[in-house]
């Protein structure tokens, strides 16, 4: 019997071995197996559709640029210059400036025919990319400034972008075009979030 009051028996303080019946065994598999402990065991992920990956800082680090401000507006601006220069480059094709082929007028060439559908090609991917990076500017800093991602912040933004560019032509003008690109604007959202 022990004169300290917290002594334990030796004996009872010796674990049974987990693996092997042999305790030199036991302690190489842990060794290199491992004890069993989970470092991030009281981690909850929610699992949704197939297994649950964390993400590492390299991922993260690249989520995070593709998720700012700035490149969201670079790709609204090349993806609303593309666009742009798509529908100008269709319109460009139906335009009908053709000259009277039984007039007496002077035919335009091909050279000719070529620039003016350049200049309209390139006139309406500027106007397309302009409101495209004014409106993911405005979408994401109000976005940010909320703290909540849902259908109001384009609604703000479309109201925002098309008062905006409506103002070159007067107030009136302004209010009108924010008030329709704010219903455009919401219509798209509800119409993507609804599928």
């Amino acid at each position: 019997m022990s004169v300290l009051p917290n002594a334990v028996n030796n004996e009872s303080s010796v674990t049974a071995p987990r693996m092997f019946g042999d305790p030199d065994l036991d302690r190489m598999a842990m060794q290199y197996v491992g004890d069993m402990h989970h470092y991030r065991e009281n981690i909850v992920i929610p699992k949704s559709n197939g297994p649950v990956k964390i993400k590492t800082n390299e991922e993260k680090l690249i989520e995070s640029a593709v998720e700012s401000c700035g490149f969201k507006c670079a790709m609204a601006c090349v993806m609303g210059y593309g666009l742009g220069a798509a529908l100008g480059l269709f319109s460009a094709s139906v335009n009908p400036n053709m000259a009277d082929p039984f007039a007496n007028e002077k035919k335009q060439t091909a050279r000719e025919v070529f620039r003016e559908m350049r200049s309209t090609t390139h006139s309406y991917a500027k106007n397309f990319a302009l409101i495209g990076c004014v409106f993911s500017a405005v979408e994401c800093t109000i976005e940010s400034h909320r703290g909540v991602t849902d259908w109001k912040n384009g609604t703000y933004a479309g109201g925002i972008t098309g008062g905006l560019i409506g103002l070159r032509a007067g107030v009136k003008a302004g209010i009108i075009g924010g008030l329709g690109f704010a219903a455009f604007s919401t219509a798209i959202d509800y119409y993507m979030h609804s599928r």
